[in-house]
């Protein structure tokens, strides 16, 4: 038994209670939506961005080329090859700063806190906004910016101040599959096309994902 939906459907847990199958549609669409959605959106916008900076875009081609060069003929990627991608991660990072594929979420307080005046008790829900948390000018200067110099030769910002992936114990179980989607994808498009923009200034729908109206329309060439 090796796919996840079969594991819930027909293994107990310690008490011999087998998971109800509201709870497994439950959870099986959080997985195809975390596992699909997020990363194709994130994916989209990262296409986006480094058609309109190609200065950018050649540094992450020079990465990804010196990595295809160092592979046998056909020979697919490995993890070790996803380590490599320094620059090209740092990228991806600065672009789910500026537009987290997930906007945001719920959380219930774990114990009364005061914030800006306000008390916020225990056991409410509360809503944290990655779209704004990842736009702190304190912690991100010029946080309109797209900078992937942010994340250059190990950088990082603060704990908790950019959370593509949420943060601390709750911090997506995916985050890694995420980033072996995104590098992969990356690696075989920046190696094989140049491209461009069409749309630069597509409207995005509001809501939990950061959805382009009318999509985003690039003209491919062959690298």
């Amino acid at each position: 038994m090796h796919d996840i939906m079969s594991f819930m459907l027909f293994n107990a847990d310690p008490t011999g209670r087998f998971v109800p199958e509201n709870e497994v549609a439950d959870k099986i669409m959080g997985l195809m939506a975390g596992g699909f959605h997020s990363p194709s959106m994130a994916t989209s916008y990262l296409i986006k961005y480094l058609g309109e900076n190609p200065e950018i875009c050649d540094k992450v081609r020079t990465e990804q080329l010196e990595i295809a060069r160092s592979k046998q003929s056909r020979e697919a990627l490995n993890w070790d090859d996803m380590q490599k991608m320094k620059y090209s991660w740092g990228v991806a990072l600065e672009v789910m700063r500026l537009v987290p594929p997930l906007q945001g979420t719920f959380r219930e307080v774990i114990t009364d806190f005061t914030y800006e005046g306000y008390t916020v008790p225990k056991g409410w829900k509360v809503y944290w906004s990655a779209s704004s948390t990842n736009k702190i000018s304190e912690y991100f200067p010029a946080p309109e910016e797209f900078d992937p110099t942010r994340f250059e030769n190990g950088k990082a910002p603060p704990a908790y101040s950019n959370i593509p992936f949420g943060s601390g114990p709750r911090i997506c179980p995916g985050k890694e599959y995420a980033r072996l989607q995104l590098l992969c994808s990356l690696h075989h498009i920046v190696t094989k096309y140049k491209w461009d923009v069409i749309n630069p200034n597509a409207k995005v729908a509001g809501g939990m994902n950061p959805v382009p109206e009318e999509g985003i329309h690039i003209r491919l060439q062959p690298y």
